[in-house]
């Protein structure tokens, strides 16, 4: 977690996951992929194109695709022209068949880092969860009020010990 300017900071997270980068990038970007993990997406789904999303988190609104390289590099902008305008970008490496990612994502109130910071690692455990074969990552339903009952156990859990960090 770091600061940004006075009132807006950044979250970043990452992980190596054992497979290789095209399988990570699918899981990152194919909606079919996506709701096994962290959102139901959908809406002109290439560069320049708007999106819908539902997070198991409940954030729920509009987004743009800014940058998609496959299979390294993604931009996104959530709510993009408003005063929550955010940024999330995704790198992944290939690192020898594994694959390591990396997630930050910019312009959030920096009072609530700490709430971002947990559900980042909770998504990203999700993520691990999802890989390897056809089956979801044991998800219950959500909606854009109530958060899928295992990622927010996890974040309340995580969420104590991201209060406690400091930014950088």
């Amino acid at each position: 977690m770091r600061s940004l300017d006075g009132t807006r900071g950044a979250v970043r997270v990452e992980e190596t996951y054992d497979t290789d980068i095209d399988d990570l990038w699918e899981a990152c970007t194919k909606p079919e992929r996506l709701a096994r993990w962290i959102a139901q997406v959908s809406g002109d789904l290439r560069p320049g194109g708007s999106f819908h999303a539902v997070f198991t988190s409940t954030w729920t609104g509009p987004g743009r695709i800014d940058v998609c390289e496959k299979p390294h590099h993604l931009l996104l902008t959530t709510e993009p022209g408003t005063d929550d305008e955010a940024q999330i970008e995704a790198w992944l490496t290939d690192e020898n068949g594994r694959t390591h990612l990396v997630v930050e994502e910019r312009g959030l109130p920096q009072d609530r880092l700490h709430f971002f910071g947990a559900g980042w690692q909770a998504h990203l455990e999700d993520l691990a969860r999802s890989l390897g074969d056809e089956a979801s990552a044991d998800l219950q339903p959500w909606t854009d009020q109530t958060p899928e009952p295992r990622w927010r156990a996890r974040w309340a859990e995580l969420a104590p010990a991201y209060e406690q960090s400091e930014l950088h």
